[in-house]
């Protein structure tokens, strides 16, 4: 099967196919380059979804990360990010091994095509010249021949005629001759063109066009063949990545599988747990027998000691609040204090890793600088060993800084774990319970928050906020018989009462206790008979006369 012998008449169509066999190509090469666009354009889109879901740095959003289901879908961001590299390898390869490749195999095949097509035309054209020769020399020796008739008929009419004189009859006979040479010549001359087309054509047929055609034969076939190629090269390359983006698959499966819907429920309870214990049962209040009528245990106004007046709310009697808590107005205080017990013990403890982290930075920056200084001393030409004395005493006074700071946060935490010794027994808050969402409720407490040095910090934090029942203390006391004294205090700082309920104290002024600490941190005291509040119990020292359960101290 050869196009030489089965087409050698179809040149013109040869030359039609195999321009249609390069756009098939080039139409080809449009295709993979398109589908490489759209692999990069893929991979971006997937790469930027991943990113617009990634946790923003120093966040809230980063903090809930902690729960394995909000891991899980960081892990499903992550590996689609490496998803979407695997379609860019896709468009990578694909242009590198398919399109650069092919563009330029396209480029060479055109040239070629070119070349042979040349070669065809220019042997037709020399083939039309030998047929244009061959016509010629047979026209010219039909013409002679005509000429030789015509001059053999007029010498026979001359030689005939016997009025014609001899010389016009040899003149006749001359001319006849030398036609009949001219026909001679033009026929050996036909004869000859005739002969030389023969063999021309015998070799165009024979030998010039089939090997022409199988040039450009083997040319289509190596196209074909190419493309083919180029098709398995297409498939391979998505082959290729399939076991890696398997890999990713399998990635998020195993990030599914690992959430644990259990320890999800512990990280809330850590998250939000106050550390507080629930308020107790409040007691039946008595109206029909006012004199005998108790209060409840969570009421403010209940006295410790047995056969003491107790505060009569009358029909404002509700559930019990402090009704001193400050409402947020500024930053979270530095102790934290402003956090239940367990929130603030865990954020106290964080800050003392922090900071011993950053300690541990700069005794690693310190131990350079001081290897730094030791190679400097043995070889002087490498450095000045002095000119690290300045870098060297900033970062010990950074150590000593971070460990100060390490220190006053270990103290605050010691004091919050001494308040918690189990980390779970909280002490009972005859005062009501706080709410850790942050939401109004009948039911708050105010947490210790003295500090060593005499500095006081009240409720700010916006979420821990607890809001107050409209019920107005100051009334609540104007038909009450007043508590009897049960002790003297004196002021060891100076408190502003700014909320009401509290009252304000001056340094080392001496006052009157009525009612004494019962485990939240307050101790209710009066100034004379219209004066009376709670202030906190570090801010006094309680001196309990001697009917009281005895003498204590609260610093």
């Amino acid at each position: 099967m050869s196009w030489g012998t089965e087409l050698w008449d179809q040149f013109d169509n040869l030359e039609k196919h195999t321009q249609w066999g390069i756009d098939v190509l080039e139409k080809y090469i449009k295709f993979v380059k398109e589908r490489t666009e759209i692999e990069l354009s893929y991979a971006k889109q997937l790469r930027n979804l991943s990113k617009k879901y990634q946790p923003k740095k120093n966040s809230k959003e980063e903090e809930e990360y902690r729960y394995t289901s909000c891991k899980a879908f960081l892990s499903t961001l992550n590996e689609m990010n490496d998803y979407a590299g695997q379609h860019e390898v896709i468009s990578e390869n694909m242009t590198s091994q398919i399109t650069t490749d092919l563009a330029r195999f396209v480029q060479e095949l055109k040239q070629e095509r070119k070349s042979n097509f040349h070669d065809g035309r220019k042997a037709q054209q020399h083939m039309e010249t030998c047929w244009k020769q061959l016509e010629s020399s047979k026209r010219r020796f039909e013409r002679d021949c005509k000429e030789a008739d015509r001059a053999q008929q007029y010498f026979e009419k001359m030689d005939a005629d016997i009025n014609v004189t001899k010389a016009d009859v040899e003149k006749a006979r001359q001319q006849a001759q030398i036609r009949h040479q001219m026909a001679e010549d033009s026929k050996a001359d036909y004869s000859s063109s005739l002969q030389k087309f023969n063999q021309e054509q015998h070799e165009y047929y024979h030998t010039h066009i089939p090997s022409i055609f199988q040039k450009i034969q083997e040319m289509e076939e190596r196209r074909i063949v190419r493309i083919g190629e180029s098709m398995k090269t297409y498939a391979e390359v998505d082959r290729q990545v399939i076991p890696i983006i398997g890999k990713c698959l399998d990635g998020i499966v195993k990030a599914a599988e690992a959430i644990n819907q259990k320890n999800d429920s512990q990280l809330v309870i850590e998250a939000y747990k106050s550390g507080f214990e629930p308020p107790g049962d409040i007691e039946f209040e008595d109206y029909t027998q006012p004199m005998k009528r108790t209060v409840s245990d969570n009421s403010l106004s209940n006295s410790r000691g047995d056969g003491k007046p107790e505060l009569k709310f009358g029909g404002k009697s509700k559930g019990k609040l402090w009704p001193f808590i400050k409402k947020n107005k500024g930053a979270t205080p530095e102790d934290f204090s402003n956090l239940p017990p367990e929130q603030r013990r865990k954020k106290l403890q964080q800050k003392v890793d922090e900071l011993n982290k950053e300690i541990q930075k700069e005794m690693d920056q310190r131990d350079a600088i001081t290897k730094m200084k030791d190679v400097y001393l043995k070889n002087p030409q490498m450095g000045d060993p002095a000119s690290l004395d300045h870098k060297l005493t900033e970062v010990s006074q950074n150590i000593e800084k971070l460990r100060l700071e390490a220190q006053k946060f270990e103290a605050w935490l010691a004091e919050v774990e001494g308040r918690l010794p189990a980390r779970g027994e909280q002490a009972r808050r005859q005062s009501g319970m706080y709410d850790g969402q942050g939401t109004p409720t009948a039911n708050s407490c105010a947490q210790d928050r003295e500090s060593p040095d005499g500095s006081y910090t009240e409720e700010r934090s916006q979420e821990n906020e607890v809001k107050v029942l409209a019920t107005d203390f100051d009334d609540e006391f104007d038909d009450e018989e007043p508590l009897p004294a049960i002790g003297t205090c004196k002021a060891l700082y100076t408190f502003e009462g700014q909320n009401e309920g509290t009252i304000s104290v001056i340094e080392g002024e001496i006052l009157y206790v009525i009612e004494e600490d019962k485990g939240d941190g307050w101790t209710r005291i009066r100034r004379n008979e219209d004066e009376e509040g709670y202030v906190p119990t570090s801010y006094v020292e309680v001196y309990l006369d001697k009917n009281a359960k005895g003498a204590k101290t609260y610093i």
